[in-house]
C-alpha cells in the first residue's frame, strides 16, 4: 500500500517525546502521526488503494441495496441484503462490500466468510437508537451471562464461525452513539448488556483495520474463540469518563497482532481476557500467542494494558512492546482474584514510556466481581514469569502496588532497566508489595524488599517471532463507483 505519508515512521522517538512540554501537544502529535501514517492512498469516486488478508473478485457499494445515506433513514436492512447477496460470491473469490461517503445509520448485521466490509473515509455508520434493531443474542460459553446484566446484545457489526473475514476502510468511522446507552447503564435501566461496535466469534483469519471508533456503548472491539487476527491502524475514542469503553479486547484467542493504534478510552485501553471464573474455567480455552506493539495510550482511570479480570481460560505468551501512556492510571496491570483459577505466565513487556501515571506496575489479587455464586473458592490463578524492561515513566504517583494473594503469592516476577521520575508530591510508600517474589535490577528509585535488587541483568523478551507476525497484507485496489 501507497502512503500519503511515506517519509514518517511508526515507531516513536523517545527524545522527541522528552521535548513535549504538556500532555495536550503529545496527544495532538500522536492523533497526527496516527491519521498521517494510517490514511491509505484513495482516488475520489473511481478507485480505493488498501492492503488486506485477501483481496475480493467481486465488489458492491450499499447504495446497491437501497443504501441511503443522510444519517435519518436506517439501512440495516440494505446491509442485511448486501451481505445476504454477496456471501454467494465466497466461494468465486469472494466480495467486498464498500459503505461511500455519507451517514449511515444502522442497527446491528452480521458479516459472512471470505468478505470485506470497507469503509470510505468520508463514510460514518451511525449506530441506531432503536433498541429493536440490536437483536438478543446467545451468551458466551466462558462467561455464562452477560457483563452488564444476564442477557446480551449483538453488536453493530457482529460475525460468528467465519473464515477469511476484513473490516477496514480509509479511517472511514463508526459512531455507536453510545450516550444513551451510558445514561441508562448509570441509571440501571438495562437488563441486558450493552452492544459492542465490532464482535467477531469462533473465527480464523480476521483482519480490523485502518477505522476511527467512536462513542461505543460498551467495548469497542472484541475478538473472542478467534485465531490468525491482526488489528491494526486503529483510532478508538470514547469520552474519559464513559462506562466500560475498552478499546480492543482480545478474548481466548490464539495468534494476534495488535499495532499502530491510538486510543482514548474510558477503561482499559486493552484488555486481554479468556473467560469468567467456572464458566472459562470449564471452556478452556486460553489467550496465548499475542503481540501488542506501538500502542499510544490516553485512560485516566484504568490501565494502559489489563491482563484480566476475566482470565480463567488462561493468558500466556504475550508480548507488548514500544508503549506510550500519557495521562493513564497504569501500565501493563494483571487483574485477577480468587476463584478465577488458571494463569496468567510468560509475559514480556519492553520499551513503554508513560508521563502522569498512578501506577507504573499494578497487580491486582483481589478483584472480585463474579457472574454469579457458582465459583470455587479453591481455585487460585497461578501468575509468574512477569517480565519488565526499559521504561521511563515520568510524573508518577506510586511506582507499584502489587498486591499476590496470601498462599498464593505471584512469582518468577522480573524488573529491570527502570526509571521512574516520581511527582513533586509522591506517596511516601512508593513500592507498596505484598505476596509477589522476583528479582529487578537497575530500577530507580529501588523496588521494595519483596523484589530484591540482583547483579545486572537483563528480564527476558522472546527473540523467536510468533506466525502472526509473519503474516503479510496483500495490496489490494478496486475501481468503484463510490459517491
Amino acid at each position: 500500500m501507497e502512503y500519503l505519508c511515506p517519509n514518517l515512521k511508526s515507531s516513536r522517538n523517545s527524545q522527541v517525546i522528552e521535548l513535549i512540554s504538556t500532555t495536550f501537544l503529545l496527544l495532538g502529535l500522536a492523533l497526527c502521526l496516527h491519521v498521517a501514517e494510517c490514511t491509505p492512498k484513495t482516488t475520489p469516486l473511481d478507485k480505493i488503494e488498501f492492503s488486506a488478508l485477501n483481496c475480493r473478485k467481486h465488489s458492491a457499494v450499499l447504495t446497491d441495496f437501497g443504501g441511503v445515506g443522510d444519517g435519518k433513514t436506517s439501512n440495516t436492512k440494505a446491509f442485511a441484503s448486501a451481505i445476504n447477496k454477496l456471501s454467494g460470491l465466497a466461494s468465486d473469490g469472494g466480495a467486498m462490500l464498500i459503505v461511500p461517503p455519507g451517514k449511515w445509520l444502522t442497527g446491528s448485521f452480521n458479516l459472512t466468510s471470505h468478505f470485506t466490509l470497507y469503509i470510505h473515509k468520508d463514510a460514518v455508520l451511525l449506530g441506531s437508537q432503536d433498541e429493536s434493531e440490536w437483536p438478543e443474542v446467545a451468551i458466551l460459553p466462558s462467561y455464562g451471562r452477560g457483563r452488564d446484566a444476564p442477557g446480551r446484545l449483538s453488536s453493530l457489526i457482529f460475525g460468528t464461525n467465519l473464515t477469511d473475514v476484513v473490516v477496514t476502510g480509509g479511517n472511514g468511522t463508526i459512531d455507536g452513539q453510545g450516550a444513551p446507552w451510558w445514561k441508562k447503564f448509570r441509571n440501571g435501566e438495562l437488563n441486558v448488556t450493552r452492544p459492542y461496535l465490532i464482535q467477531i466469534l469462533f473465527s480464523n483469519q480476521v483482519q480490523i483495520s485502518n477505522l476511527t471508533l467512536v462513542n461505543s456503548p460498551s467495548w469497542n472491539v472484541h475478538t473472542i474463540y478467534c485465531s490468525d487476527v491482526v488489528i491494526q491502524w486503529m483510532t478508538v475514542l470514547a469520552p474519559v469518563d464513559s462506562p466500560n469503553t475498552d478499546g480492543i479486547n482480545p478474548d481466548s484467542c490464539r495468534n494476534t497482532r495488535i499495532e499502530d493504534c491510538f486510543i482514548v478510552s474510558g477503561d482499559d485501553c486493552i484488555a486481554v481476557k479468556s473467560g469468567w471464573d467456572q464458566y472459562g474455567n470449564k471452556f478452556g480455552m486460553p489467550t496465548q500467542q499475542l503481540v501488542i506493539r506501538r500502542l499510544t495510550c490516553i485512560s485516566p482511570d484504568s490501565a494502559t494494558v489489563a491482563l484480566g479480570s476475566e482470565m480463567s481460560g488462561g493468558i500466556q505468551d504475550v508480548r507488548i512492546e514500544d508503549i506510550t501512556a500519557i495521562n493513564t492510571q497504569s501500565g501493563v496491570r494483571i487483574k485477577t482474584a480468587v476463584g478465577r483459577g488458571a494463569f496468567v505466565r510468560d509475559i514480556y513487556v519492553r520499551r513503554m514510556f508513560t508521563k502522569t501515571m498512578e501506577y507504573v506496575f499494578w497487580m491486582t489479587g483481589s478483584y472480585g466481581s463474579h457472574p454469579d455464586n457458582g465459583f470455587d473458592p479453591k481455585a487460585l490463578p497461578e501468575i509468574k514469569r512477569i517480565n519488565y524492561r526499559d521504561i521511563v515513566a515520568e510524573n508518577v504517583t506510586f511506582a507499584a502496588r502489587l498486591e499476590g494473594i496470601s498462599n498464593d503469592p505471584f512469582t518468577g516476577i522480573c524488573i529491570s532497566n527502570v526509571t521512574i521520575t516520581l511527582t513533586k508530591k509522591p506517596k511516601k510508600l512508593i513500592w507498596n508489595c505484598t505476596n509477589v517474589e522476583g528479582v529487578t535490577s537497575n530500577v530507580t528509585p529501588p523496588a521494595c524488599d519483596l523484589l530484591p535488587e540482583k547483579k545486572p541483568i537483563e528480564c527476558p523478551f522472546p527473540e523467536d517471532r510468533l506466525p502472526i507476525e509473519d503474516v503479510k497484507l496483500k495490496s489490494c485496489s478496486i475501481a468503484s463507483a463510490v459517491a
